[in-house]
């Protein structure tokens, strides 16, 4: 049994994550702490508060004594950290929240993480904290170039990007330093419910569903490798469960395509759903490309499928399938975001709301 702290878990992957835990795991004790930003919605979450074993609490990874706190009170031997600034384009425009959460945020819970784990009379020598990352801070590949591995140089090429690697060094530092005792992912684009609607594929539904323009960057052949959600929590499972202390895995969905080749099927699939509007590719637009915008990323995951036995599930289209069928059916999820600072960011990056 474990008790464990979820950062960030009314994100999309982090709330993804412990619904997944608490339905395979429903043993275990699970705090979430989050902060309730933009991309953060209690909602995600509320089916579980029925549950003995769920806890909510609203609170900023910064504070280190909260932190400290929670982690005495609850006896919590694990902490799975999702909470972070997460979109690239959000990075550009205002790197300074990136710093402060992804940075010092990180280095809040690490520093709370040692002084309750280690320092105070070593009263948890059994613990884990895991750090969740992205392929990004590699930086980009070319056509044709090697995946991503375990061993690639970082080379970060946008605040977001150079915020999360900054945080994946404290972690490795605080293992090497003060022997705690870490581990580390680094996955490919996510996709599945409960994403807030600025990145891609949430982005290009809820369009589909309004019958709005479908905005692509530049020439929409950047390439992603793209992993569905639950593949994602499975993967870190297995390292929790079976991970080498110190020890980083990366986690892909061995499934690359361009923007365009995303957007098209989404497109396909809706013609599918609502031909009362088809074909829905004539909602295609092609906008500005972002400055820059990394050409490729790809995930080599040989290290966890050989080490951990881990295996992508979920076959494209059938995931791509299922997640616009979640957003036609929980449109009370996402409609109240549709307002005010989302409308805003719209105008700001589209011209359009």
């Amino acid at each position: 049994m474990r008790s464990m702290l979820i950062t960030g878990g009314a994100g999309f992957i982090g709330a993804n994550f412990v619904h997944y835990w608490l339905a395979h795991h429903p043993q275990d004790r699970v705090v979430v702490l989050d902060a309730l930003t933009y991309a953060g919605n209690h909602a995600s979450l509320r089916s579980l508060e029925v549950r003995d074993t769920f806890r909510f609490v609203h609170g900023n990874i910064r504070d280190q004594q909260l932190v400290e706190r929670l982690l005495r009170e609850e006896r919590l031997d694990t902490i799975v950290h999702f909470a972070a600034e997460s979109h690239v384009d959000r990075s550009i425009l205002g790197p300074d929240a990136f710093i402060e959460t992804n940075i010092l945020g990180t280095h809040a819970l690490l520093k709370a993480a040692r002084q309750v784990w280690l320092e105070a009379g070593g009263s948890m020598p059994h613990h884990r904290f895991h750090h969740v990352s992205t392929d990004e801070v590699y930086g980009s590949l070319g056509i044709g170039g090697q995946s991503f591995t375990e061993i690639t140089p970082y080379s970060p090429n946008s605040p977001y990007a150079a915020s999360k690697a900054a945080s994946d060094h404290l972690v490795r530092a605080y293992r090497q330093t003060y022997g705690l005792n870490t581990t580390l992912s680094n996955c490919s684009n996510n996709y599945g419910p409960y994403q807030f609607p600025e990145k891609l594929i949430p982005l290009c539904i809820i369009n589909l569903l309004k019958q709005e323009p479908l905005p692509i960057y530049g020439d929409g052949k950047n390439i992603r490798d793209w992993l569905h959600v639950a593949d994602h929590c499975r993967g870190i499972e297995l390292i929790l469960e079976n991970g080498k202390p110190g020890c980083s895995y990366n986690i892909g969905g061995n499934n690359e395509r361009t923007n365009l080749q995303v957007v098209s099927a989404l497109c396909a699939i809706m013609d599918e759903l609502n031909p009362e509007f088809a074909p829905h590719q004539r909602l295609v637009k092609f906008v500005t490309d972002r400055p820059g915008h990394d050409r490729r990323y790809a995930i080599n995951s040989r290290k966890i499928t050989s080490e951990l036995g881990y295996r992508p599930t979920h076959e494209f289209m059938i995931g791509l399938r299922e997640t616009i069928e979640w957003y036609i059916n929980n449109k009370s999820w996402w409609q109240p975001i549709l307002s005010g600072e989302y409308k805003d960011w719209m105008k700001l990056q589209y011209g359009e709301g």
